[in-house]
This record gives C-alpha cells, sequence and structure tokens, in this order.
C-alpha cells in the first residue's frame, strides 16, 4: 500500500523526466496496457482516448480534490481546478463572467500591443530569444493586469510560478505561500480603492447570498497565476517547436496565415503542455476490464489520448489543416479550462505578428533544447531562433 501523497505520486512521476519524446511510450501502452494499474502506488493510469475523456466527463466517479500539495485533508479550500459540484458550478459561474468571449475580445487591442512593444524591444539584432523576450513577459503581463497588479511588481510574478512547478515541495510550497501574502496586501488595498479588475469584481461578488471568502479569492488568483500564465508560455514557445520541426507547415502557414487557428490547435494536440490529468476513484468502477477500486488515484494521460489511433487519423502527423480537432489539452467536462480562449487569444496574436514582420523564423540549432524541471509541465526552458525581417 502506498504511503505517498497525491503531490508526492506526481513529483515521483514527473513528466519532465519522460524525456523529449514520450509518445513511443504513450503509443506502447496503448497497444499493450492501455488501462494500467499499479496496486503497489493504486495508481490507475489510462491511455487511450475514450477512457480519458470518460474520466474527464464525470466529476461524480472520479474527483478533483486532493491534486496540489496541502489539499489532500478535504474540505473547501483549493484552487477551482480541484475543486467538485456543486461548489465548483457556483465558483465557476461567478469567475467565468471575466472570461466570456466578449471579455476576452476586448483584451485583443491591449495583447497586441503588449506583442508590438516586445518585439519592437527585441528584435534589435538577428536573434531573439522567444521564452525570454515573448512567451513568457506577454501571458505575464496580460494576467496580472487582469488581476489588477501594478507593472512594478509584475516581474516577480515569473519567478514566482517556476517555484511553485518546481520538483521541490518545500520551494512549492515557500513561494505558494510567498504569493498569498502579495494577494493579501493587494486585497487591502483594492478594499481601500476599487478598480476595474478581476479582483475588485471578486470582493463585490456573491455566491448564495454570501461574499466570497478572503481565502478563496487568494486561491482562485493563485490558480490563475498558474493557469494562464505557465501554460500559455509553453503553448506559444511548443508552437514555435513545432513550427521549427515542419518547415513544410510552417511555409504554408507563411503563404496563408488564416491557418493560425487551426495551427495552434495542432500544436495543442501535437505537443501539449499538460500531459495528464489527475483524479482520485470514488467507487469502485469497470474500465477496460478492470477495476478501478475507490481511493485509488488517477493519471489520464492526455498527451497519448492525443495520438489514440482509434480517435486519429494519421496521429503521428503534424498537420496544421487538422479538422476536426477534439483534442483534450484543455480539459473535457466541467473542468475545461476556463482560460482556453485567452490562451488561444494570445497564441494568435503573437504568432500573426510574427509573420507579419518576419521572414522566417528558425531554432539556434546550436543551442540544445533541455526541458522545464516539472512535474506536470511539458516545455522547454530557452528557445534562441534566428529571424529574417521583412
Amino acid at each position: 500500500m502506498t504511503t505517498l501523497s497525491f503531490y508526492e505520486l506526481q513529483q515521483k512521476r514527473a513528466i519532465s523526466r519522460l524525456g523529449f519524446n514520450p509518445f513511443p511510450w504513450y503509443k506502447q501502452m496503448r497497444m499493450t496496457d492501455p488501462v494500467y494499474i499499479d496496486e503497489q502506488d493504486q495508481l490507475c493510469e489510462l491511455f487511450r482516448y475514450r477512457d480519458v475523456q470518460s474520466v474527464l466527463g464525470d466529476p461524480v466517479l472520479f474527483s478533483s480534490k486532493g491534486q496540489f500539495a496541502g489539499e489532500e485533508g478535504g474540505g473547501e479550500r483549493g484552487s477551482i481546478v480541484a475543486m467538485d459540484p456543486p461548489r465548483h458550478k457556483k465558483l465557476r459561474a461567478l469567475v467565468s463572467q471575466a472570461f466570456t468571449p466578449r471579455s476576452i475580445a476586448g483584451l485583443a487591442d491591449n495583447i497586441r500591443d503588449i506583442v508590438n512593444e516586445l518585439l519592437d524591444a527585441s528584435c534589435t539584432s538577428d536573434t531573439l530569444e522567444v521564452i525570454r523576450d515573448l512567451a513568457a513577459p506577454l501571458p505575464m503581463r496580460v494576467i496580472a493586469g487582469m488581476l489588477g497588479v501594478p507593472l512594478a511588481h509584475q516581474a516577480d510574478f515569473r519567478h514566482w510560478v517556476q517555484g511553485i512547478v518546481s520538483y521541490s515541495p518545500e520551494q512549492a510550497a515557500a513561494n505558494f505561500q510567498i504569493f498569498e501574502d502579495y494577494i493579501r496586501v493587494l486585497l487591502v488595498q483594492k478594499r481601500q480603492e476599487r478598480q476595474v479588475d478581476l479582483v475588485s469584481t471578486l470582493l463585490d461578488a456573491q455566491v448564495d447570498g454570501e461574499p466570497l471568502s478572503e481565502q478563496e479569492i487568494v486561491d482562485f488568483c493563485t490558480f490563475l497565476l498558474g493557469a494562464g500564465f505557465e501554460t500559455t508560455e509553453h503553448l506559444i514557445s511548443n508552437t514555435f517547436l513545432c513550427l521549427d520541426d515542419h518547415p513544410s507547415d510552417r511555409m504554408q502557414l507563411w503563404a496563408d496565415p488564416s491557418l493560425v487557428p487551426s495551427t495552434i490547435e495542432e500544436v495543442l494536440r501535437f505537443r501539449p503542455v499538460g500531459h495528464r490529468i489527475t483524479r482520485t476513484v470514488t467507487k469502485d468502477t469497470e474500465m477496460g476490464g478492470k477495476l478501478l477500486k475507490a481511493g485509488y488515484r488517477v493519471f489520464a494521460w492526455i498527451g497519448s489520448a492525443n495520438r489514440d489511433e482509434e480517435q486519429w487519423r494519421d496521429p503521428e502527423v503534424f498537420d496544421i489543416r487538422r479538422s476536426p480537432n477534439p483534442h483534450l489539452s484543455l480539459g473535457f467536462g466541467i473542468h475545461f479550462c476556463l482560460g482556453a480562449s485567452l490562451a488561444r487569444l494570445e497564441a494568435r496574436i503573437l504568432l500573426e505578428q510574427i509573420i507579419e514582420r518576419f521572414k522566417d523564423i528558425q531554432r539556434v540549432q546550436e543551442v540544445p533544447l533541455q526541458l522545464v524541471e516539472s512535474f506536470n509541465v511539458y516545455g522547454v526552458q530557452q528557445l534562441p531562433m534566428h529571424i529574417q525581417k521583412r
């Protein structure tokens, strides 16, 4: 019987330890043991599209609670991504008001201004560092702006996020605490003077006639920091990695920029930022002829589901014209990514501006790729690229 917490179990099987190419292992598991049970660690690992989708679509049978450090004791505290109904439904309905299509569309001009400002500052030579110059600062500034964080404090965000997703539980806990302390100070300021930002909106919001607690607001801001910043950063860098690996698709895209949205969807399928989603079995159930016992943890391998031969035509082919493209990289069901439209918008605008400014962009091959050290995120630490200006 395992003595590991859910958090420790994810660290033990960290995504970055799978290496740059985990896809042959995924395929092997789909073919030989698509519903794998580890009795020692009380873990169920799922590799087929239909099984992964089934788990994500059933929040009653597969609970989201306890995914992160300090949450396994139960209770109402925790990120909305690790919360079950009915509380999840109430809070999501509230905070989703900030992510309506109209609200997100209203951010487009500001995002484009930030993108052009970043490009102006970083394109003084024939090389740019995609992550440092573009992929990291863009979502950081967008999310910080939504929260109402002053520009002078925004540079701290990347450092906090890197600490939160690190291998070290101590480092993660310390950075969580630093960020929480900062948000509590921000709440004091917003209570004194409301502004047009998400924190001010949450302070005035009510669920079932009751205002949100300070801890609920802090937890949501913490979730938004990781979900809105780290994932978008690596979506952007993974996009450029895919286009560099597939020059014929890059040429098609430069010739027809209307393919930008479908290109981003194919990147999400082909090289997802999050390769798995975690759940806990709430009662004994059968899947693939095997028993998933109540209390066992579940690793639903999205990285494998996105290349399942039963679901996709030519799943190992990167195809920027692929349609339909029902990948699971942004989740499924009630926990479908709240910030999906924002991430897509940021990646789209950045890629459109890159195409408009540059004839081509190619990775600096002399600099080896190195994965970020993370138990749940797939991305690279740096990505220098040669640019050819128009």
